[in-house]
């Protein structure tokens, strides 16, 4: 009996360390990638019959969860609450998404071209997940509080995504197959524009006169509405529960980015969180098994374009822009410098899980997309080449000094 209790335990462990870790979705992406090269006939069929139900509906979970931290950064506390406090990391995310799209584009005129144009929001992305475990394993926790630098990129991470999401629905329209009969023939975005308006009005409703705290009628009623008028609108219905973030009964201030207890609130919209939050990582290890499975013949232009803008984009933008912000009179946080800035901009260019998910969005299928995907799937390097520049740079030297000299006497810095 002991034996069975400590393997159950182990098991359940390295489940939740999968779990915590975002690993479901690498575990996905490399089994795809492996099947896709040793038999891709059995692979595509595979991903045929999934892919429907996991990039258009479940991934619509993943970006309301992103969505919710949008939400709360920007409650009374939040760190995009003022103003003064988001200028700096809303300046650095013009400046990485830019700077990587600038890159890309550049480089399909410069190698002439112009059918991989329509992937130049692909390196915009910044993987919040990877890079947030990235840069905890250089930058310590302080005293029971997160070393700036992790909250200046999970702000610029965050940013990032909203403005993402900005640019799917603004510039990636979707071909209309009306799963509705009764809307064929009607102009798609009056469709779009009333289907969003009357959900968010009854989600109002539920919140301000039924007083509804169970975020399931939220999800039913104008969540499943919402999904339809995206997906009848030409819209990707994956952002279609997005604006449910704004529409359920949430807590009246933010305590900060991911801190410890940051989502344990009572409230509609954490306790939805808690509730998603692992269907959503496995969700998201279906999504890498769908999307990465890309032969290695399918290297490209469009592979090296894309990690061109991660890999040289993003750090360059995050950089060039946080400097124009400190020209004009905006402070990085104490404990952050020029070396600690450059490791961050390195850091978020991780672009992985929205990459990819753009890389479907920008190309129908075929050798185009494939080459694309490898760009996103390749951005994994940034990870080690993060650490390496931080170690060079001396970063993980002065980022123990300054936790040192925050932390009480007799309190180790955690990591």
């Amino acid at each position: 009996m002991s034996t069975n209790k400590k393997n159950g335990g182990f098991l359940a462990n390295s489940i939740q360390f999968l779990l915590e870790n975002s690993l479901f979705l690498i575990i996905g992406a490399a089994v795809g990638l492996v099947w896709a090269n040793l038999d891709n006939g059995s692979y595509s069929q595979v991903k045929n019959v999934l892919f429907f139900a996991i990039n258009d509906i479940a991934m619509a979970f993943f970006f309301l969860l992103a969505g919710k931290e949008i939400r709360e950064s920007m409650l009374p506390g939040g760190p995009l609450s003022k103003a003064r406090t988001a200028a700096l990391p809303i300046m650095a995310t013009i400046g990485g998404m830019a700077g990587p799209a600038l890159i890309y584009v550049a480089g399909t005129h410069f190698f002439a071209a112009p059918e991989l144009t329509r992937g130049w929001a692909i390196p915009m992305a910044t993987d919040i997940a990877f890079s947030y475990m990235v840069a905890r394993m250089i930058f310590p926790r302080v005293g029971g509080k997160t070393h700036p630098a992790i909250v200046f990129l999970l702000l610029l991470a965050i940013a990032d995504d909203a403005g993402g999401l900005i640019v799917l629905a603004t510039f990636y329209p979707q071909e209309v197959h009306n799963l509705l009969p009764f809307l064929h023939g009607i102009q798609p975005m009056l469709v779009f524009g009333t289907g969003v308006v009357a959900s968010i009005v009854l989600a109002l409703v539920f919140w301000k006169v039924f007083k509804l705290h169970s975020f399931w009628p939220y999800i039913l009623g104008p969540g499943v509405i919402s999904w339809f008028a995206f997906h009848e609108g030409g819209i990707h219905p994956a952002l279609a529960l997005v604006p449910l973030a704004w529409c359920m009964p949430h807590e009246h201030s933010d305590m900060g980015i991911w801190e410890p207890g940051e989502s344990d609130g009572h409230d509609t919209l954490n306790r939805m969180e808690h509730w998603w939050k692992t269907p959503v990582e496995l969700f998201l290890g279906l999504f890498g098994f769908v999307n990465a499975g890309v032969e290695f013949s399918a290297l490209g232009l469009g592979t090296w374009l894309v990690c061109a803008g991660l890999l040289v984009g993003k750090p360059v933008g995050i950089v060039v822009m946080t400097k124009l912000g400190q020209l004009g009179g905006l402070q990085l946080p104490r404990g952050m410098g020029n070396r600690e800035l450059l490791v961050v901009g390195i850091a978020a260019g991780i672009g992985f899980t929205v990459a990819l998910f753009v890389s479907v969005v920008a190309f129908p299928g075929g050798d185009l997309q494939d080459s694309v995907k490898m760009g996103a799937l390749f951005s994994f390097v940034v990870a080690p080449i993060t650490l390496v520049a931080a170690k060079l740079m001396g970063v993980f030297k002065s980022a123990r000094e300054f936790a040192s000299k925050r932390t009480p006497p007799g309190d180790a810095p955690s990591p």
